[in-house]
């Protein structure tokens, strides 16, 4: 009898160890969904926090009185990360008055014999003027493709907040432009 039952308590074992693993498995699908769910308020936090903003758009600019009481020097920084391009700003650095509308631009040639695709990515220094340094139009915007031997003279539109506190008198804007997946001799 002995023998008989031996095979139905193993079953019966195996049958709870599966219902284990499948509420284990259920409330790990729902911290994962939950996890999800929650990551785009948290990074939104973070950036909120560490400066970090939305680079795919223009920023929102309130104040726009032109303080001519002060000048903030600009120094413009570009950089190149496994691309094989040119990039230099026209004019290495700038002075504005805060609240006034300035544009700069960038020069930058692909010195390849193939299209390639790059994506730039600004920074500030020091890293607190992030939140003073308003761009209305800027080629980090969008990826940027240029074609074989392709020269490009692109734009940056910027504002510097009137708010910003008097100590920000200089501030270095560095691009960074990286290449995107998928570029290749094509």
């Amino acid at each position: 009898m002995d023998n008989a039952s031996a095979p139905s308590d193993r079953t019966q074992a195996m049958r709870r160890a599966n219902r284990v693993l499948v509420r284990k498995l259920a409330f790990v699908a729902v911290a994962m969904f939950g996890f999800g769910f929650l990551l785009v308020p948290f990074y939104q936090k973070i950036c909120e926090v560490t400066g970090l903003r939305e680079i795919g758009g223009a920023d929102a600019v309130g104040n726009t009185q032109v303080d001519l009481t002060r000048e903030v020097r600009v120094d413009f920084d570009a950089n190149l990360h496994n691309l094989a391009w040119s990039f230099h700003p026209v004019s290495p650095a700038t002075s504005v008055h805060p609240g006034e509308v300035t544009q700069v631009e960038f020069d930058v040639v692909n010195n390849t014999d193939h299209a390639v695709t790059g994506q730039a990515i600004p920074s500030y220094a020091p890293q607190y003027a992030a939140q003073y340094f308003k761009k209305l139009e800027c080629f980090c915007f969008a990826r940027q493709t240029l074609q074989p031997g392709e020269r490009r003279r692109m734009p940056v539109v910027f504002v510097i907040d009137p708010s910003a506190p008097r100590e920000l008198n200089a501030i270095t804007l560095s691009y960074t432009f990286f290449a995107v997946e998928g570029n290749g001799k094509g």
